[in-house]
Order: structure tokens, then sequence, then C-alpha cells
């Protein structure tokens, strides 16, 4: 038409203040809607119910989120089976303590001089073994505190950034679409040569459309960025450290067996263990003796003045009032206290450790059940098997040596 002018040609145009919050109307959000829903169809449920799927919806990034989504799986199942097993390690170290304390007793109390060293002996092995179980948990504390940093920092801020990208492209597909339809409708009235409203009066609505566009395509070419950059650092650092992580933790475990091996390795052979008994040293006395209530007959008494009698004075020095007095004491236990100062210190020590959520008397999630079910997760049963083994060494020491000749 301009071309075709001969004369001077004026044109009139209307300056775009274009505010990106008026761009996004409610036909912009059902359009993410619907992108949304789209990209967890297939491509056969899609065309079967007439959808349309925009180019990016076939996102490769989506692939990358799911393999995400599945080394968060394997690495909760990992921290939780490795925090169960710690905390089993330490109830058997507890265990260990507990022997301690009583064959520490057994020595203070025996008279003979060789029984008595060799209870201490084996008292003072009991807790060794206790000292080193505590000290291997110790170790592996940063591995686990390394493992859940990147569990509940690293990918849950993964994932936001890949919230963040999935809403910026679902923005720029929205406006696509709203483009492609805006131009649709130019072409038809073009075609039946009718004048469209919008166009004739400057086509705001469309400039705005293209603004917000070119604005969410910015946004959108950002994220996607970052979320590449920071899935491949997340890649990058499972591949480097969790091999790392598994041999420390495993090398770990080794050391507390070995050194183990040489603590029982090193002691004296002890047993059998000669101890002289008193003829009524199996002859228990109960402190409470069971009274049988005899049933009374009900007699009724008639009144009586009353007399006043004199306190008579207690030929014992008042032996009678103290008695009266501590009447009851001898059956406060006074071990209660030390029980419940060792249970406190059991509990601050299992928060130090990082172990005072961890209840095996239930049973393990089935998420990482699952997880050791996968097909392409390779085989732990000799990991395990391992383990249990170790926690057990010691225990089988005692209960094949603990044969006392008396």
């Amino acid at each position: 038409m301009i071309q075709a002018a001969t004369s001077e040609v004026t044109i009139h145009y209307n300056k775009l203040h274009a505010d990106p919050t008026q761009g996004e109307t409610l036909d912009i959000v059902l359009k993410k809607m619907k992108h949304r829903l789209v990209e967890r169809m297939s491509s056969s449920t899609a065309d079967t119910l007439g959808l349309s799927r925009a180019i990016l919806c076939n996102d490769s990034l989506v692939k990358r989120l799911q393999e995400l989504e599945r080394t968060e799986s394997m690495y909760k199942g990992l921290v939780e089976h490795a925090k169960r097993m710690l905390k089993a390690h330490f109830d058997v170290l507890q265990t260990y303590q507990q022997f301690g304390n009583i064959f520490a007793a057994i020595s203070v109390r025996e008279p003979q001089p060789r029984a008595s060293e060799a209870f201490r002996i084996f008292s003072e092995l009991h807790r060794n073994l206790e000292k080193d179980g505590i000290k291997m948990i110790k170790s592996l504390k940063p591995i686990l505190a390394d493992m859940g940093t990147y569990l509940h920092k690293a990918i849950p801020d993964t994932k936001l950034t890949v919230k963040r990208y999935a809403d910026a492209k679902f923005t720029y597909l929205s406006y696509c679409l709203k483009i492609k339809e805006m131009d649709d409708e130019e072409h038809s009235y073009a075609a039946i040569q009718e004048p469209l409203y919008r166009v004739e009066t400057g086509n705001y609505e469309y400039r705005l459309i293209l603004r917000c566009r070119q604005e969410a395509r910015v946004k959108f070419a950002k994220l996607r960025s970052d979320v590449l950059e920071k899935i491949e650092l997340l890649e990058c650092k499972h591949a480097r450290d969790l091999a790392s992580q598994l041999r420390k933790f495993i090398q770990g475990l080794s050391t507390l067996a070995s050194e183990t091996v040489e603590r029982l390795e090193s002691i004296p052979n002890l047993f059998p263990i000669e101890v002289d008994l008193k003829a009524s040293a199996f002859q228990y006395k109960s402190a409470l003796k069971f009274q049988p209530e005899e049933e009374l007959e009900e007699e009724v008494h008639q009144a009586e003045e009353a007399i006043e009698i004199p306190p008579a004075k207690s030929s014992n020095g008042g032996r009678d009032t103290i008695d009266e007095l501590l009447a009851g004491f001898e059956e406060i236990d006074l071990n209660k206290s030390s029980a419940a100062s060792a249970a406190e210190s059991n509990n601050d020590l299992l928060v130090e450790l990082g172990l005072a959520d961890i209840d095996l008397s239930a049973g393990a999630s089935t998420m990482g059940a699952n997880l050791l079910e996968d097909p392409l997760i390779p085989d732990l049963g000799d990991f395990g098997a391992y383990n249990t083994r170790q926690v057990m060494v010691g225990i089988s020491f005692t209960v094949s040596k603990m044969h006392l000749f008396f």
C-alpha cells in the first residue's frame, strides 16, 4: 500500500507502554494449566484427546529430572540404612558397656586375686570395645552429614530451580500459543475481507503479548541454563563423591572389626575361673514377707471414758524414735538415680551422633526396600551380612567364653 502511493504518506502510531502484568490474563493462566497436563501425557493420549503438544514439551530436562528423583530416592535409602545399622551398633556397644560394669563389680567383690584380675581384664576388654565402637561411629558421622547435605540441601535447591524453570517454560509456551491464535484470527478476517477491531485501533493487545513473549523467552533461556548447570554439578558430585563415601564407610567398619580381633587376641586365656562361694550363696533372702490378712469379726465396742496416760520414757535413748523416722528408707533403690543419669547420657550421645530419631523397632520404609529390590542397584546382600558379622563378633566371643566353673 505504501509503495503504491504516489503522494506523501503520513504514518500515525500509538506508542506502546507495555506492562507485563497486563499480559498475564486468565487465558494465559488456562493455557499454562493445559501445558502442564499435556506434558505429563504420552503423545498418543494427547492426540486422542485432541490436545496440541508444543515442541518444548518434549524436553530433555524432564528425563534428567526423573534421574534426579531416582538419585534422591537412592540417597534416602542409603542414609536410612546406614543410620539404622549404626544405631544397631550403638545398642550392641551399650551391651558391651553393661557387661564391663557388671564384671568390674564382680572383680571388686572377688576375694581371690587371680579371679579378681581375670574379671577386671574381662571388664576392661568390654569397655574398650565400647570405646572403639563409639570412636568408629563418630568417625563415620561426617560421611552421613555430607550425604545428608547432598540429600536435604543440594537436591531440593535444584528441584526448586527446576520448578521455576518449568513455570517459565509454560508461560513462554502460552504466549507463543496466544500469538498464533491472534495471527490465525487476523488471517481469517483478512480472508473474508472484514475489518478487525483491535487491528483498526492500533493492535495494542497483540503488541503487548509480543512484548510479554519476548520477556518470557529471556527468563526461560536464563533459567534453562541455570538448571542445566546445577544438574550437571549434582551429577558430577554424585559420581565423584558417592564411591569415596561408601569406601570410607566400609573402611571404618573394617577398621573396627580388625581392632576388635586384635583386642580379643591380645588378652590371655582367662577361663576357666575358679571362684570360692559360701554355702549360703544361692539362698536368697526376700526383703518383703507375704502375710495373709486374717478376717476379723466386727465387734461393737462400748464407748469408754478417755484416760490420760503419761508417755513412757524409752530406755534406748531415743532409738525407737530414730527407727520410726527411718522406717521405709531401706526400700529406697539408690541405683535408680544412676540408671536415670546413664539413660540421659546415652540420649545425649545419640543426639551428638545424629541417631536419636532412629527407631529399630519400627520396620524400614518401603522406599529403602524398593530401592534394594531395584535390578539396576547392585546387590547389597553381602554388604549387609558383612556388617552383621561385624556387629556380632564381640557377642559371639562373649557367649563362647563365658563358661565359669565354680
